[in-house]
Order: C-alpha cells, then sequence, then structure tokens
C-alpha cells in the first residue's frame, strides 16, 4: 500500500498501489481484456488501436493491483485492478465519474470524505475467492489511512436487457435501497426504473446468490443502492449506483490489515 504501510499478501498474491507509469499501463491493458476482449465492450478507435482501457481519471485515481509473484517482477503481474478516486482527486476533474449517469448532489452535500470506486476486474485465471478478498482488505487499508467516510460506484449487470434483468433490479431495490441522506438517483434522462415486478413475486435468495460478486460483495458490507438503473450500451452491462458507509468495511477488514502491519 502507498504511506509506508508496504504491500499486503495472500500467498503467491500481493496487492499494492499501481508504482509506475508501466504498472498503470499493465492495469489498462487488463481492464481491456476484460472489459472489451472477455465481456464485449465496444471500443472506440483510440482504445481499439491501443488494447487500452484509458480515460481522464486515471492520472488522478489510486490503482489498487493484484499481482502474482509466481509471474516474476513487473507489470506482467499484474492480474487484478481496482481504481480509487478521492474527493479532491475529483475536483482536478472537475467531477466524478460516475456524474456521467447520476446526480452527485448527495455526494455534494455530504460532510465527510468520500471515494468512488471502479474500473474493477480480475484476470479470468484468478477469479477465486483470494484476489477479490484481497482488494477488499485493501480497500479497507486504503480508507483507514485516508479518513474516508463514504464510499461510493457503479457496479453492473451484464446485458442491456432490462426486462431480463427484472428480478434483480426488484430485488435490489426493495431490500437493499439506500437512505434518502446518501441515495444516488439516476440522471432524468438516463433513469430506468427498477421496480419492474411484484417483490412478493421473487426468490429473495435464488437472485442474491446469482448476483454478479462485486454487488454481493457490496451487500455483504451494508452497501446500498441507489434509485434507478442506467443502461450503458458501450460496456454492454446495466448499471445501478452502490453506497457503503466505510466504517462496516473497516469493521470487518480491519483485523487483517493489523496483522499485516505487525
Amino acid at each position: 500500500m502507498d504511506e509506508g504501510i508496504g504491500e499486503l499478501r495472500a500467498g503467491n498474491l500481493g496487492l499494492r498501489i499501481a508504482r509506475s507509469p508501466e504498472e498503470l499501463d499493465a492495469a489498462q491493458a487488463l481492464r481491456y481484456r476484460v472489459f472489451y476482449e472477455e465481456l464485449g465492450a465496444r471500443p472506440d478507435p483510440v482504445a481499439a488501436a491501443s488494447g487500452r482501457d484509458r480515460d481522464v481519471y486515471d492520472a488522478v485515481a489510486d490503482h489498487l493491483l493484484v499481482v502474482d509473484h509466481d509471474l516474476g517482477h513487473g507489470p506482467r503481474c499484474v492480474v487484478g485492478t481496482y481504481r480509487l478516486i478521492r474527493r479532491e482527486a475529483a475536483d482536478a476533474i472537475g467531477r466524478f465519474y460516475s456524474a456521467d449517469e447520476y446526480d452527485m448532489d448527495v455526494i455534494e452535500r455530504f460532510p465527510g470524505r468520500v471515494l468512488e470506486l471502479g474500473r474493477s476486474c480480475v484476470d479470468s485465471a484468478y477469479r477465486g475467492r483470494a484476489a477479490m478478498q484481497l482488494l477488499w482488505r485493501g480497500i479497507a487499508a486504503y480508507i483507514f489511512i485516508h479518513n474516508i467516510d463514504l464510499m461510493f460506484g457503479c457496479a453492473s449487470l451484464p446485458g442491456t436487457d432490462v426486462d431480463l434483468l427484472a428480478p434483480d433490479l426488484t430485488y435490489l431495490h426493495a431490500h437493499h435501497l439506500a437512505p434518502p441522506d446518501i441515495r444516488l438517483r439516476a440522471l432524468p434522462e438516463r433513469f430506468v426504473d427498477m421496480q419492474r415486478m411484484d417483490p412478493a413475486a421473487i426468490d429473495g435468495r435464488k437472485i442474491l446468490t446469482g448476483l454478479p460478486p462485486l454487488i454481493k460483495g457490496y451487500l455483504r458490507l451494508g452497501g446500498f443502492v441507489g434509485d434507478g438503473a442506467v443502461i450503458d450500451h458501450q460496456f454492454n452491462t446495466t448499471d445501478v449506483a452502490v453506497v457503503v458507509q466505510s466504517d462496516l468495511v473497516t469493521g470487518k477488514y480491519y483485523r487483517h490489515y493489523g496483522r499485516d502491519r505487525r
């Protein structure tokens, strides 16, 4: 991690903040492979030519990296990544990344320190529990170091057919809607109603089991969803806003981080 904390370890896997332009480039290459080549996102000509998923936020963000030390050293070892944007970094751009999809008023009014999470992906060969747990431990350490009070971001359901996703969207809205003071709302021109069927007709346990791992991870930490989904045709996903109070994360993962510091 940054600021002298060192690297978190779990067997052959390590987690740290990207240390060089080469490591950031490796994270962008991994994002391209996962989002565009594997999951069917549509690259613009620049992304297609470079084989990289890049935008202006990368330069101001911190990038968590999962590295496999069994592969040696350097950028080729990067097998997972998560992008972290603090309020100060967003101010340098003039807005948060999620502002393209959600009204940021509740975030702007929030009195504490906030963190936007995004661009999470793990190489297909590393999608067992260890890599994702390591990323969550890294986030817990990061929010502890930077005194983050609230974190948020967009999480994705696969595909853009909201009728097929109706049980998932309805379940999330019925059971995990954020309190009004931290409830992000989709922009009016992009708003897709999440209440698409009778919640009583849904097998909640089955829906929860089938949700993408990232969304399940947020919910296990006591996270909430915002009001309204957003269809992202470029990335072939339907997005929901997620908000997590950071003390819930540190409460669950700080003991792991603390052991690594001793």
